[in-house]
């Protein structure tokens, strides 16, 4: 999402599509659509050229290891809402030298997910927002608990009302484990380039640059730091 002119777009349900942020990308600047699904969202991937790969290398062996574990569970309650398992959601938020945000998310959804399920990833104010005129994020989490109260949109009215990115991005988890019982985390950045890793899950891998160098962390309250080469 581009936080300049708060254009959108997005992706679910794709096969074969190594880069499904690059094919979002795409729907945002190459159609008038926001968000294109399952078999529409690869013919629209095919009739741009985008490469497609097998579908086997877009699984790891530990995911393989995970799923024969777990298939003889019942579809769909695999996943515990306090998210102790690992998810592969990856996001991003930036912020660039005029200070216009952006946000992409990405995720490959729970384990034994019914056929069909979409999570909060591709949908907008609840998996990623961004808007010049308050910050960019992007979240994780359990994906129906963050649907449910728009997580992403959740967090920057409290930065509009003074709120620290930090602070806001902890009210709106909270209010989600209070309200719906489900744990998760976020990443923001404002337009003036202040930025917040939060998270009420038991880990969230996540690291950030700014002019002081790289920020990193995984468990709760970590953050450490290295100076990069120029």
């Amino acid at each position: 999402m581009d936080g300049r002119t708060l254009a959108c777009g997005a992706v679910s349900s794709v096969k074969k599509i190594a880069n499904p942020v690059s094919l979002a990308r795409a729907v945002m600047e190459k159609t008038v659509h926001v968000l294109l699904t399952s078999k529409g969202a690869n013919l629209f991937a095919e009739s741009i050229g985008m490469a497609t790969v097998p579908s086997d290398t877009l699984v790891s062996e530990n995911e393989w290891k995970a799923w024969r574990k777990n298939k003889t569970y019942a579809t769909g309650v695999t996943e515990d809402f306090n998210c102790q398992w690992a998810h592969d959601t990856v996001g991003a938020v930036a912020v660039d030298s005029s200070g216009n945000v952006a946000c992409a998310t990405s995720t490959g959804g729970m384990r034994n997910k019914m056929v069909g399920r979409v999570g909060d990833s591709p949908i907008v104010g609840a998996g990623g927002y961004a808007d010049n005129l308050i910050g960019a994020v992007s979240c994780t989490g359990h994906g129906e608990s963050i649907l449910k109260v728009t997580l992403a949109r959740r967090i920057l009215p409290h930065i509009e009302r003074g709120k620290s990115l930090a602070d806001a991005s902890q009210l709106s988890l909270q209010y989600m484990g209070d309200r719906v019982h489900g744990a998760g985390g976020a990443i923001v950045v404002s337009p003036s380039g202040q930025w917040a890793a939060t998270f009420t899950t038991v880990r969230m891998a996540w690291a950030a640059v700014d002019h002081d160098g790289l920020w990193y962390g995984l468990e709760p309250n970590e953050r450490l730091k290295e100076q990069l080469s120029k």
